[in-house]
């Protein structure tokens, strides 16, 4: 399914001639829709060829859906080529730092666990993992079964990234710092104080983190989480020069 973004607020930003950027919203263990999702874009890429593609994941593969593990695999497998010069840029988000802290320190654990991380745990351990317990015993079984490959692949996740006019982040940043001055938390967690802002961001922000029940576009940026694990709509938007427009499952 296709929707198009608000007329009323006209697209300034522009992505670097030649270049088509995907960027696809918080997908949270839902590999069913990344594969439709990636299914689609490949459909895109084969009707209207450009020069070079490129797919930004905004992060939250992990927790709430069932099978995170699954959209690992999938994210590390990298794009099918099938004649179009494409690649994949996946970003960090809070959900695979907040494992990433629970590996490493126990008292991140029940935060984890609360927001959706025994889904995590599921999928990568099996139901019976999923009895509340130990937290030691529970992290040595996660160290056991989360394959190195994964957890290699979340070590490297990148913060944010940026194309032409449009910074891609997680979750957003803080309004009146720059941006290699933004607190990493900030970059993973922010809500309300980038939200609300009107601030001039210097590029137009394209974020998820923060559910949305259609993609929301503003002046500074453009929130994309639409809510996958709950509502079966993962969406992505395709920027290509000053155009704007939307995939969604």
């Amino acid at each position: 399914m296709t929707s198009l973004p608000d007329p009323t607020v006209p697209p300034h930003a522009r992505i670097p001639g030649g270049l088509r950027i995907y960027a696809v919203g918080d997908i949270h263990g839902r590999s069913d829709l990344l594969s439709r999702m990636l299914a689609m874009i490949d459909d895109d890429l084969h009707e209207r060829p450009p020069e070079r593609a490129r797919v930004v994941f905004l992060g939250d593969y992990l927790d709430r859906g069932a099978d995170g593990a699954g959209v690992l695999d999938i994210l590390l497998e990298g794009p099918s080529r099938n004649g179009v010069d494409v690649d994949w840029v996946c970003l960090c988000g809070n959900h695979e730092d907040a494992l990433l802290d629970f590996l490493e320190d126990l008292s991140s654990g029940p935060l984890w666990l609360s927001n959706g991380g025994w889904t995590t745990v599921e999928s990568y351990a099996g139901e019976r993992a999923c009895v509340p317990g130990d937290l030691r015993t529970l992290q040595g079984l996660l160290k056991r079964q989360i394959p190195h490959s994964h957890r290699q692949f979340l070590r490297g996740l990148p913060l944010w990234h940026v194309e032409g006019d449009y910074l891609f982040v997680h979750a957003g940043v803080r309004p009146g710092v720059h941006l290699e001055e933004q607190d990493p938390t900030d970059l993973l967690w922010i809500r309300n104080p980038f939200l609300m802002s009107a601030s001039d961001f210097g590029r137009t922000v394209v974020h998820g983190h923060s559910i949305v029940s259609v993609p929301e576009v503003k002046a500074n940026r453009i929130g994309i989480d639409t809510g996958a694990c709950y509502t079966g709509r993962l969406t992505a938007l395709v920027l290509e020069g000053e155009d704007r427009r939307f995939l969604t499952t």
